[in-house]
């Protein structure tokens, strides 16, 4: 009989090991491997549920084009959240779990939110120049009063970037500067004013449905990252003279990219579509966003600290 390869014969030693606290032998562990079907590709990224996904509420062509840009959108949110919440979870800085590798890692985290930002503001142009005009103001009444405002992803991510007193509305940020109470600043969110009727100043629907299904969600969340968002780690990082010359400025590169070019495009985007002429403001669910969208009226910075003054005056400009 051919004896085993000596790595066969190890590896099957470490399963042993491994497969030993189970109450399972390993020899029931072969055979089931032996039962098993070979993994496919379409099988591991479900790809026949991913392109179920699409379901256009109305027959024009490029209703599709719309849906599957956001749902890939959210995707590039999901991975950003995968990288915010290992970032988030780490060991404070100032605490003694606290190491270098620690730093060289947050560093890592943070460049990797910024690739996949940028590779949603690069792509923006199948929003852009992709679509039909005329089709998108008739499909997307029948969307009414959904809107991408509505992404949950995207404030969660804003909670773990900043934070929430520098989240608040511009008109009220330095007031709540050294607010405490989490209900008050969760109330003067800065979005809350974004989905208010432009006639009236009264919630939209939009904005109702949200609040509704997240608000609990978005205060379990604020709860759980306060005094250990991005910022805060930065800010000690800041004040004890240790934040490296790479971490700065991958920070300011990342706060760059998501409070100023990405709703840049965004901008750009609706002003294209919608601001034809007053009637196409139908087509935005009820969003307020020509005073929403513009980095320089909202100033959403989540590392304010890291800019000059200067530089804050001009941010979204």
């Amino acid at each position: 009989m051919t004896p085993l390869d000596p790595a066969i014969q190890s590896r099957l030693e470490t399963l042993k090991a491994k497969y030993a606290t189970s109450g399972q032998e390993l020899l029931d562990f072969l055979d089931g491997l032996l039962e098993a079907d070979y993994l496919t590709y379409w099988d591991y990224i479900r790809l026949d549920t991913l392109l179920s996904l699409q379901q256009p509420r109305t027959q024009h062509h490029d209703e599709p084009i719309f849906i599957m840009y956001h749902q890939i959108t959210e995707l590039y949110f999901k991975l950003v959240l995968h990288e915010l919440n290992a970032a988030v979870e780490a060991p404070m800085p100032g605490t003694a779990e606290w190491t270098p590798n620690h730093s060289t890692a947050l560093t890592e985290h943070v460049r990797r939110c910024t690739r996949y930002f940028g590779a949603l503001e690069n792509s923006f142009a199948v929003m852009t120049d992709g679509l039909n005009r005329e089709q998108f103001l008739r499909f997307r009444m029948a969307l009414i009063p959904a809107s991408g405002f509505q992404s949950s992803q995207y404030r969660m991510i804003e909670l773990a970037l900043a934070r929430l007193n520098d989240l608040v509305h511009a008109d009220l940020r330095s007031e709540y500067a050294q607010e405490n109470d989490l209900s008050k600043l969760l109330e003067n969110i800065y979005w809350r004013r974004g989905a208010t009727l432009v006639e009236t100043g009264e919630k939209a629907l939009t904005l109702k449905q949200f609040e509704a299904k997240y608000d609990a969600v978005f205060a379990d969340r604020a709860q759980k990252l306060r005094g250990i968002t991005l910022s805060d780690r930065a800010k000690i990082l800041e004040q004890n003279k240790e934040l490296g010359d790479e971490l700065r400025l991958a920070l300011r590169e990342l706060d760059h990219q998501v409070n100023v070019r990405w709703p840049m495009q965004h901008l750009k985007t609706a002003g294209r579509y919608l601001a034809k002429q007053p009637s196409d403001l139908r087509a935005t669910g009820g969003t307020n966003w020509p005073k929403y969208l513009p980095p320089k009226f909202q100033l959403r910075i989540a590392f304010p600290f890291l800019w000059t003054p200067e530089e804050r005056e001009k941010w979204g400009h």
